[in-house]
């Protein structure tokens, strides 16, 4: 799927952080034996040290609901025709955290609400719906609510995914604006992949397996670096772009060992990619493209940016965009 929207504008950026920290160094005897070689072995090429985990009480919609009082503070005097909820992590099946968070928000009742199941490229997945409905529907502005709490489904003994996952919750602001800019999506899906990255007895189907995050980390590693490297050549062609002309690529923050592959194999200046998200919030599943662009700018992307957003997992799903950050409020809460 490709697709070229113009005249929308993504106005502010809110992410938030639960406030429990959890450092890895502190887990030594609980994941590796005390083993210290093992740990910096870790550190070094995963590239984690620090995550964000949220208490029993706290669930992806109050992180997503502090992001969004950010905009609906600042935005004060303007009607959100849209609610959208990226997450695989709600707080219930039904109903949906749309329409949670919109009795939570007391948003006007003519205002559409549906959730969206997808994970690691989420958020891409969910601008590009808020997109298409600025571009080519009625909504004039749109609240893009994109974040887990995959703490709460990974088996917190397991080593191989428990100190790769934190917790984050963002809400993105898009508007219909004239503009001088086209945004360009490819999006992509490989669903008979999907037993790599799973949930068993998550919802109906009953499984023998526990109800803990499956991985398969070297499958994820190869479709990562092999899909990512295709996405990001295609997209710079089909938007007729050199990396020259692009500040700045965010991809998902899965971890530093991938993201560095894909840069090294692109040939990509490590200036452009941030990574430092990594180190200190670890893998925050579709909240971590929002989280990386919040921890990189202060208050406000005063300066015209160019950039590419990448996102990629559970689905198995890519999908990437390039698209223009300016006069983009930045918030980053810790709650």
């Amino acid at each position: 799927m490709k697709a070229i929207f113009k005249d929308v504008n993504i106005s502010a950026i809110s992410t938030t952080l639960p406030k429990d920290v959890k450092c890895i160094d502190e887990q030594i005897d609980e994941f590796y034996n005390g083993n210290q070689k093992q740990l910096n072995r870790i550190k070094k090429n995963i590239g984690i040290n620090f995550r964000h985990i949220s208490d029993q009480e706290t669930t992806t919609l109050n992180l997503c609901y502090r992001s969004s009082l950010d905009i609906i503070n600042n935005f004060s005097d303007i009607h959100l025709d849209a609610l959208i909820f990226v997450t695989q992590t709600p707080d219930f099946l039904q109903p949906n955290n749309s329409h949670l968070l919109h009795g939570m928000l007391n948003l006007d009742q003519e205002c559409l609400c549906f959730d969206i199941n997808q994970g690691c490229s989420g958020y891409v997945y969910g601008l590009y719906v808020a997109f298409s409905l600025l571009y080519n529907g009625n909504c004039k502005n749109i609240l893009l609510c994109v974040g887990d709490t995959i703490s709460k489904i990974v088996n917190p003994k397991d080593s191989n995914t428990a100190p790769l996952f934190g917790d984050a919750g963002s809400a993105t602001l898009l508007q219909k604006k004239q503009t001088n800019d086209n945004a360009y999506f490819i999006l992509n899906s490989l669903g008979s992949g999907w037993n790599n990255i799973w949930l068993p007895n998550s919802a109906f189907k009953k499984t023998k397996d526990c109800s803990f995050l499956k991985m398969n980390g070297a499958e994820v590693f190869n479709f990562s670096i092999e899909k990512e490297m295709d996405s990001i050549s295609n997209l710079l062609q089909f938007s007729n772009m050199e990396i020259e002309n692009i500040d700045y690529l965010f991809f998902h923050q899965a971890n530093l060992y991938i993201i560095n592959n894909i840069a090294r194999k692109l040939k990509l200046p490590l200036d452009k990619v941030p990574t430092a998200s990594i180190e200190k919030y670890a893998n925050t599943s579709s909240a971590s493209i929002p989280l990386a662009i919040c921890d990189l700018f202060q208050a406000k992307i005063k300066e015209h940016k160019k950039v590419i957003l990448s996102g990629f997992g559970v689905g198995l799903s890519w999908a990437s965009c390039c698209l223009s950050l300016n006069d983009t409020l930045i918030f980053k809460n810790i709650e």
